[in-house]
């Protein structure tokens, strides 16, 4: 079997051996390279074709936006995976635009790595439920700001629907969570996103639209 070829890329020495010691753990995978700035992490790229990169957000000389852009360019086929301390809705959607597959924080490094390696070789993107919920936000607004211009009404997919049944139940977000088998952050994500689509501004505005249009009884 061909053997992954990932490149590490990290200023801190004591973090590249620790992922170099995980990931070699795994018999199929090798690092073929670590880089301890972004310029070298694009040079490296551009020399060793890996296939897969590894790279923290904040570097030296070129930070792993920048450099995930510039990788990307010199090899297509080189998928990155970024990971960071750091979560924001707007670095999550930067992160996914300059062509990153994956976006994990280093504290969830241990939980996800290996999965996001694997859905990387197969050229897929691989998200968190966290990180996911805020992608889906997103795409969610984007698809409501273009149902308005059309002029065409709001509508809700099931799990929407699920989500405000769940709530108007009195539930909080980590029991409606429970409840879904999601994280009580994911049921926030789309409680926000579910409201500006309907337009509402509180909470009993959303009960008195599930209650008219039949998503709950009275």
């Amino acid at each position: 079997m061909e053997r992954l070829r990932i490149l590490l890329a990290d200023d801190h020495l004591v973090v590249r051996q620790g992922l170099r010691r995980m990931l070699e753990g795994e018999p199929t995978w090798s690092v073929c390279g670590e880089a301890c700035t972004g310029t070298e992490a694009v040079l490296l790229a551009g020399q060793l074709r890996p296939d897969i990169a590894i790279l923290d957000i904040l570097m030296p000389e070129l930070n792993g936006l920048d450099a995930t852009r510039r990788i990307k360019q010199s090899s297509p086929e080189t998928e990155v995976i970024i990971f960071t301390g750091q979560e924001t809705e707007e670095l999550i959607v930067q992160v996914l635009e300059a062509g990153a597959r994956s976006y994990i924080l280093k504290t969830d490094l241990h939980i996800h790595l290996f999965e996001a390696i694997r859905c990387a070789a197969r050229h897929k993107p691989y998200f968190t439920s966290g990180i996911g919920a805020v992608v889906f936000a997103k795409f969610l607004n984007r698809r409501e700001d273009h149902a308005k211009e059309s002029g065409q009404p709001a509508r809700l997919t099931s799990r929407e629907c699920q989500i405000i049944q769940v709530l108007c139940e009195g539930l909080s977000n980590k029991e409606a969570g429970a409840k879904l088998g999601i994280s009580a952050r994911t049921i926030e994500t789309h409680r926000a996103a579910v409201m500006k689509k309907l337009g509402l501004k509180a909470f009993s505005e959303m009960v008195r639209f599930a209650i008219r249009n039949k998503i709950i009884e009275a």
